[in-house]
């Protein structure tokens, strides 16, 4: 076998042995029959974060961290910058491509896809309602008629896609609305 293709084999069970993928004694076999019996020779020491699922797994928590943060920027700056198009195309774009990226994920069932809808979600909700309050600053009608809609929108997505977090949220935020604007008015 090549030395690169050994090399591969020997990251994975060095990642699974440290993962706890596999029992000990079966890395120890696997280990013991790809290295020849030598696994100690510092040539074919296996590095767990070279492996494939180690660089998966650090791919997938780089994304974790960077969807949500960004989208937690973007969120502030649409509330903070007064030019609305600098903040809302950028915003928009963002909003787009985490949806998509959630719908990719949940293919694969990754635990990135809550975090993706989330954040996406978030990102709309404060665009719609920048939008409404830079184009209709005086009309309570059309920021409550705007958050009704999101919320509307959450519940939807929620029965669709069998979403607890998202109907739950999406029926809590209509009742809220609806008492605070029956209470205001």
């Amino acid at each position: 076998m090549a030395n690169q293709r050994k090399q591969i084999i020997i990251n994975e069970i060095t990642f699974w042995r440290k993962n706890k993928l596999l029992p000990e004694h079966y890395c120890d076999f696997l280990m013991t029959l790809y290295t020849g019996g030598n696994h100690e020779s510092e040539e074919l020491i296996g590095k767990a974060k070279q492996s494939v699922k180690g660089k998966e797994k650090q791919k997938r928590q780089w994304m974790l961290v960077l969807f949500p943060l960004l989208a937690i920027i973007l969120f502030a700056l649409l509330f903070t910058i007064d030019t609305v198009w600098f903040t809302a195309i950028p915003a928009t774009i963002l909003a787009i491509g985490t949806l998509f990226a959630a719908f990719y994920y949940a293919k694969k069932n990754e635990l990135l896809t809550p975090v993706l809808y989330i954040s996406g979600a978030l990102i709309l909700l404060g665009l719609t309602v920048k939008l409404c309050l830079t184009y209709l600053p005086k009309n309570d009608l059309a920021i409550y008629s705007v958050l009704i809609g999101n919320s509307l929108f959450w519940f939807l997505s929620g029965l669709k896609m069998k979403l607890i977090y998202f109907t739950i949220s999406g029926l809590l935020g209509m009742v809220a609305i609806i008492i605070y604007s029956a209470m205001n008015m």
